[in-house]
């Protein structure tokens, strides 16, 4: 009997173990951004994201696109961009603003500066394009998503 309970609590044990093993390896691929090469995954924004508002930018305050707004135009460096929270605004031509998620497709970092036209992670040196999120250079295989925008006057907000 004896023998019994021993392989029992063994197999129980071992199966407890490699139980706990796997939702440990889960928690941590989710939490690192893991499985995030691909530009497909649940939650990312549609295609057409990050276009300008020109067109509609200073006719009558507060019509459609009433999102959260993210920054005023001129906080947004023709050239250049800021990271907003979960979101990185770029100016690529005077008037033109798009905005990518600021969560780098590698391992789930956050980019932290626009430079030279590159959108800059600084954990393993991923660079993207500022113009339209596509890998520029770094271990990071798939663009930064981007978010939609819309400018309202002076605002730009989430479309």
């Amino acid at each position: 009997m004896t023998g019994t309970q021993g392989t029992a609590r063994t197999v129980a044990r071992r199966t407890v173990v490699a139980a706990a093993g796997g939702a440990g390896l889960a928690a941590a691929l989710t939490a690192c951004g893991g499985g995030s090469e691909t530009s497909g995954s649940a939650g990312e924004q549609p295609a057409g994201a990050g276009t300008t508002g020109g067109s509609t930018g200073g006719t009558t305050g507060g019509g459609g696109g009433g999102g959260e707004v993210l920054a005023r135009t001129s906080d947004i460096p023709e050239g250049g961009g800021k990271v907003i929270g979960d979101v990185v605004v770029t100016q690529p031509t005077a008037g033109q603003f798009k905005a990518f998620s600021s969560k780098c497709t590698h391992q789930g970092c956050a980019v932290k500066q626009v430079a030279n036209g590159m959108i800059n992670c600084p954990c393993h040196n991923s660079m993207f394009d500022a113009v339209d999120g596509s890998v520029k250079g770094g271990p990071a295989t798939s663009p930064l998503p981007p978010v939609p925008v819309v400018v309202a006057g002076d605002s730009i907000k989430r479309a």
